[in-house]
């Protein structure tokens, strides 16, 4: 695809997705660059603004696809209100109620004491912490 990396397309390759012109398009505009969290309606926004025929549906399932895959990490906030991190180490956030927004901070400044035991035949996987914070 003209102006697309190859690294891009073969990322979605090796995450076991075929690279669409959809998804390369939403994936250029989540990957290439710094780290970052988007809403399904912020990053569709974004995707109009190329004049990129994209529904609303096709972003949700793209990047519910590119979190199953392991290219993104959903960040849910409170029901119905998910971001989409596109830093997928380990890692908490700091949530701003007022505007929304996600700041990230290094896991190892949390240090989590007394967690209960898994359900049997599970294992912890991961803690994540979100602070809420307000301006």
């Amino acid at each position: 695809m003209p102006g697309t990396s190859p690294d891009l397309i073969g990322r979605l390759r090796e995450a076991g997705l075929r690279p669409t012109r959809q998804r390369v398009a939403l994936a250029r505009l989540l990957f290439e660059g710094e780290h970052r969290h988007v809403t399904a309606e912020s990053l569709h926004a974004e995707v109009r603004s190329t004049r990129l025929p994209v529904s609303l549906a096709t972003v949700y399932n793209t990047l519910n696809q590119f979190r199953d895959a392991g290219l993104l990490r959903e960040v849910v906030v409170a029901a119905g209100r998910s971001y989409f991190d596109t830093n997928t180490s380990h890692h908490h956030h700091f949530y701003v109620e007022n505007d929304g927004e996600l700041h990230d901070f290094p896991s190892d400044k949390v240090l989590v004491e007394g967690l209960p035991a898994a359900p049997r035949g599970t294992e912890v996987s991961r803690v994540d912490v979100i602070v809420r914070v307000r301006r």
